[in-house]
């Protein structure tokens, strides 16, 4: 279940307040010039529209819905024989543009509600000093609501692009990890080369002299050889215990990758069972990286579950998220690189973007 966050807290603050300013309308305590019954048709569709500009995809269904919000708060002003609250109503299209259209158009519907304002506030009284002051109290509020909500959009897009750099930071760290481990495993590999090469050479010349010897002195290069090969077994054994590492704690790398994101919950689970080499390891890690990213990026969800499965034929990561999903979802050039680097290891990726959005991306067992 979605939980509710103050995106929704501040759309119902909006529908009260719209409410709230239109009960006089909507109850008879205001003469009207429209049928009653069509300005609270009007007046809904004006809801309607304001909440679906919001909600909705982005796109032009949302500009529609937003052009209809504005219109129809003109005609609910407009008609409206007394002027009360109802200019709220254009307040609340002027803070609702930045989601909608670019700050330019928001700042030209500033001006035209001022416009309408002040058409309707002229009719109404003919004082210079309470009309500047309707006027002027119109026009300072929604430009403050318009750029409270540019500063609150903007905050968003950074905590976004902060949440992004972090999922990037860890991921690289991990990376880093597993470079210092193959770095550290060629160095060894080399003084392995080396002490084989040397020790093998004592002892074939320690077996070449005793064959040529008899008695009491062959003993003597035997028994070298035989101490030579037992230290260089020894060596052996220890080198490729060096050599020899953990299998990489998956579900730790992804709890590190996917902690502290902020408006974002990211959930994972690794079943006890799973076991991968280092190769499809860093696969399911650049997996979820990229999954994570376009999340917060792209699906405005607040929750992501990332689980992985496997057993003797190979391994599962599936995630999903509680976001806007897509409907035909397009692979950009992060998640065509995904599946060009399952494949590479025999295995897919699919995506589906029906309810929420869904990756599932499988290996093969090595």
């Amino acid at each position: 279940m979605r939980r509710v966050g103050t995106d929704e807290w501040s759309g119902l603050a909006m529908l009260v307040v719209a409410v709230g300013v239109a009960v006089p309308g909507l109850f008879g305590a205001i003469e009207l010039v429209l049928p009653r019954g069509w300005w609270v048709a009007l007046f809904v569709l004006f809801l309607s529209a304001l909440l679906t500009s919001v909600a909705a995809p982005s796109g032009w269904s949302r500009r529609v819905a937003f052009g209809t919000a504005v219109v129809a708060s003109w005609v609910l002003v407009l008609s409206a024989q007394q002027l009360g609250l109802l200019p709220v109503l254009l307040v609340l299209t002027a803070s609702v543009s930045v989601y909608v259209v670019p700050l330019g158009a928001g700042l030209a519907l500033v001006g035209l509600n001022t416009a309408v304002i002040i058409f309707i506030a002229t009719s109404a009284t003919r004082a210079p000093v309470e009309l500047t002051l309707t006027v002027g109290f119109y026009l300072l509020i929604q430009v403050a609501s318009l750029l409270s909500s540019v500063t609150l959009l903007r905050e968003q897009r950074r905590r976004r692009e902060l949440a992004v750099a972090h999922v990037g930071l860890q991921a690289a760290g991990l990376r880093l990890e597993e470079s210092a481990r193959t770095e550290e495993r060629l160095r060894i590999s080399r003084e392995l080369h080396d002490l084989i090469g040397h020790q093998l050479t004592v002892l074939t010349l320690e077996l070449e002299t005793a064959r040529h010897l008899d008695g009491a002195a062959a003993q003597r290069h035997v028994e070298r050889a035989d101490r030579v090969a037992r230290e260089l077994l020894g060596d052996v054994r220890s080198t490729v215990g060096q050599l020899r590492t953990e299998t990489p704690d998956l579900e730790e790398a992804l709890r590190r990758m996917a902690r502290d994101l902020p408006g974002l919950d990211v959930m994972i689970e690794v079943a006890p069972g799973v076991r991968v080499d280092e190769e499809r390891a860093a696969a399911l890690v650049r997996a979820a990286q990229e999954i994570i990213t376009n999340t917060i990026r792209h699906a405005e969800a607040r929750h992501l579950w990332i689980t992985v499965t496997g057993d003797d034929t190979g391994t599962v990561l599936e995630a999903r998220d509680d976001g806007c999903g897509a409907r035909n979802p397009v692979f950009g050039n992060g998640l065509r690189g995904l599946r060009e680097r399952f494949r590479a290891l025999g295995g897919e990726v699919a995506v589906d973007g029906e309810t929420g959005f869904r990756v599932t991306a499988r290996v093969p067992a090595s």
